[in-house]
């Protein structure tokens, strides 16, 4: 037998075992979630529990079914794509010779913010003697700070690459 055709029979296998796993966390789920016929009614008679109202008239779904996991799981996922607006991850470094007498590029410029042009700059200029690191706030691809020709070149390369998924349904 072919290492080609072994390789496909074992990817073959594995999504077979993925898919029995999860029929197995189905009929679990759909077990533990069965009353049980054998309980005891309370002495006292309890009041019926009030319908909850799903939003916009969806059927209640009965937990472990395809339709409520798919639910739960698009839930989560525009819960995490909200978290990630707000984090530090886009990055622009810009590269520079602060002082005329020295080279290699040593000085630089990194901006770091997120989709909504929240986060930080930050500078470092080296010379012969000595460097210098500045960090300064910036809020929606402004900064209350004086910024330098190269921050401001590094926060421009930002909103640049954002101007099209600001524009993205999906992206708001």
């Amino acid at each position: 037998m072919s290492s080609t055709l072994a390789g496909a029979f074992g990817i073959a296998a594995l999504f077979v075992a993925a898919l029995a796993l999860v029929f197995a966390i189905q009929a679990l789920r759909a077990q533990s979630g069965a009353p049980k016929t054998t309980q005891k009614l309370p002495a006292t008679p309890v009041p019926a529990p009030q319908p909850q109202v799903e939003p916009q008239f969806q059927e209640p779904q009965k937990p472990g079914t395809v339709k409520s996991e798919l639910r739960r799981l698009s839930k989560e996922l525009e819960d995490a794509r909200s978290e990630l607006r707000e984090t530090l991850q886009h990055l622009a470094v810009v590269r520079y010779d602060a002082y005329g007498d020295m080279g290699g590029r040593l000085s630089w410029s990194m901006a770091l913010l997120d989709d909504n042009g929240d986060g930080v700059v930050l500078t470092s200029i080296n010379s012969r003697n000595d460097a210098r690191s500045y960090a300064k706030e910036v809020s929606g691809f402004e900064s209350d700070s004086k910024l330098s020709p190269e921050e401001e070149e590094a926060i421009e390369t930002l909103r640049k690459e954002a101007s099209p998924a600001l524009g993205d349904p999906d992206h708001q």
